[in-house]
């Protein structure tokens, strides 16, 4: 057997620790970018140092794992299509950021599975029975628990906006399912903040500006965690499997909380920690029933003899 042949091995608490630790800076990162924008920044600079400066951080780590050579493709159609969905999810992750306090941004994009679920629904008409179709509307609930229309807790464009960072990142899981099937997560990754830089390039003439020095350094810190944050996605996925690594991302309520206490927003109301949990839920159950799912294929497949 050779050595491309040959199975990845499994080291499932390394590939829990990789993963809490890319939460962890995607949590940083994107409170970061909500400090940032009270200082002066505007949305398009901070997705472009974010990208610039996480570009030498990629390259170092596909250069020391599977070397340059692997980032050529022959799909630069998918690719830019998965940057521009990509683009535009970032950018609304961050404005969330923004417009709600950090907890209650990373609750709303807990429904990512919810909106993943309903998109392989209707686009890919995957089957989807009534176990998936119950967790969506328990974590739509969810939603409406946490944020309460009623009371105005929360500013309706900022959950408007965060809803439909969640729909886009969704969508960018369909674009990566296909790109998949030929392109390694290295190359991915790479042709994403490479191909990135072309629209916030252009666009960054007309938005540029000076900050003082402590902005800089939160910009830089922005960069730096964002880019490890993408290593640290994608490694944890070769060392476990999607159903031990996943979990982890529900972390980001503990992380966003304190940090968002750090920065004097004080602690998410009881109906945050409420919806949280209906979210969570819903979408790790929905990941379950797609594990449980996956395994009958396998089976009925490996069942099925040979032809010929």
């Amino acid at each position: 057997m050779t050595d491309a042949a040959a199975p990845r091995p499994h080291r499932p608490m390394f590939a829990i620790g990789l993963r809490l630790i890319a939460v962890l800076c995607l949590s940083i990162m994107f409170v970061s970018g909500r400090i940032a924008s009270e200082r002066g920044v505007n949305l398009i600079e901070t997705v472009f140092y974010r990208q610039l400066i996480a570009m030498p951080v990629v390259f170092a780590w596909i250069a020391t794992t599977t070397g340059i050579a692997s980032i050529k493709t022959r799909r630069i159609g998918v690719h830019t299509t998965r940057m521009i969905i990509g683009l535009t999810g970032m950018m609304l992750n961050f404005l969330s950021y923004i417009m709600l306090p950090p907890a209650e941004a990373a609750t709303i994009g807990f429904t990512m599975p919810v909106f993943g679920t309903i998109l392989s629904a209707l686009v890919l008409r995957e089957a989807t029975g009534i176990h998936r179709w119950s967790a969506v509307l328990i974590g739509f609930v969810g939603v409406l628990v946490m944020v309460r229309p009623d009371a105005g807790h929360f500013p309706m464009q900022g959950v408007a906006v965060a809803l439909i960072a969640a729909l886009v990142t969704a969508s960018v899981s369909l674009v990566l399912r296909e790109l998949g099937r030929t392109e390694s997560a290295g190359v991915v990754v790479f042709w994403f903040t490479l191909l990135s830089m072309v629209p916030l390039g252009l666009a960054m003439p007309f938005y540029a500006q000076g900050h003082d020095l402590v902005t800089w350094g939160w910009l830089l810190l922005i960069g730096v965690v964002g880019g490890i944050a993408q290593i640290c996605l994608t490694a944890a996925l070769r060392w476990g499997p999607v159903s031990v690594v996943l979990p982890m991302d529900y972390s980001t309520i503990i992380w966003t909380t304190l940090l968002g206490v750090a920065i004097g927003e004080g602690w998410p109301m009881a109906s945050t920690w409420i919806g949280a949990v209906m979210i969570a839920g819903s979408g790790l159950y929905i990941a379950w029933r797609e594990h449980v799912r996956t395994r009958q294929m396998r089976a009925v497949s490996s069942a099925v003899p040979p032809q010929g």
